[in-house]
């Protein structure tokens, strides 16, 4: 009995099978930000609803009128004005990539005379028709873009890492700097920033990122409503703070907001 006890032992013993293969290591994934391109794409359209109540934006290159702001012609993808210094650079670009048979060139003098100031002194009557015309042009429409990325996107973005905020809060500096200018007076992109800093920390800080960027919304609608043209908060308050509410921090897909009364989404 004993040994067919210790027969039955040995054959019941499993031989150890090969080594398992080391774990294959865990590939970490990242949260996108506001450069990833899928991201941009959203934040263009979120501005472009702001600014041309269009989710379509790469259809506003050929945008100018004067909409009565102060600020001169507003035209483009971002609202430039001839009156706040950043439609200038943009048409130097542009003549710089184009210098032949550029119908913006004979303008440049006339844009430079006007910056600070809300007057069509040498603009009028052929400046809007050729800044129209100009965005058939692939060079115009990369003027545009690289300017936009120039003055108002690249900083922002920039400025809001270094402050710890993901995709949400990128993009509501990148608005603010849009619509506020990046200067540091309280009306403009700085003072709004620093007025948000007085009431929260930045996550960069140690502070709580919904708490910072309520704060940051805050200061940014009250600079909003001491402006006549400005007035109406709804990019924010129906937008961002949609968003903010839903804890939405990466600004992922799908997306409702409103602005002005109308109602957009996002779905991927």
């Amino acid at each position: 009995m004993l040994l067919a006890a210790t027969a039955f032992v040995l054959v019941g013993v499993a031989r150890p099978g090969p080594p398992a293969p080391p774990a294959a290591p865990q590939r970490k994934v990242g949260r996108l930000d506001l450069t990833a391109p899928a991201k941009k794409e959203i934040a263009m359209k979120l501005v472009s609803s702001a600014e041309n109540s269009s989710l379509n934006w790469r259809a506003q290159y050929g945008y100018v009128e004067d909409i009565r702001d102060g600020r001169g012609y507003t035209g483009g993808i971002v609202g430039f004005t001839s009156g706040t210094g950043d439609m200038l650079p943009v048409v130097r670009r542009y003549v710089a990539a184009r210098p032949k048979n550029n119908r913006l060139a004979r303008y440049l003098p006339a844009l430079t005379r006007v910056n600070g100031t809300a007057s069509h002194a040498g603009l009028d009557p052929g400046f809007p028709a050729a800044w129209r015309a100009a965005a058939a042009d692939p060079a115009f429409r990369a003027a545009q873009d690289a300017e936009r990325d120039r003055v108002y996107f690249n900083p922002a973005v920039g400025q809001a890492k270094k402050d710890g905020l993901r995709a949400l809060g990128q993009f509501a500096y990148y608005d603010a700097m849009v619509m506020h200018g990046p200067g540091a007076d309280p009306a403009s992109f700085g003072g709004i920033r620093a007025a948000a800093t007085r009431r929260a920390r930045t996550p960069a800080q140690g502070g709580g990122e919904v708490a910072y960027l309520t704060a940051f919304l805050n200061a940014r609608t009250a600079a909003m409503r001491r402006e006549a043209a400005h007035r109406d908060t709804s990019r924010v308050d129906t937008a961002q703070r949609v968003f903010l509410r839903a804890g939405n921090l990466d600004l992922n897909p799908p997306l409702r907001w409103s602005v002005y009364g109308d109602g957009y989404a996002v779905t991927r």
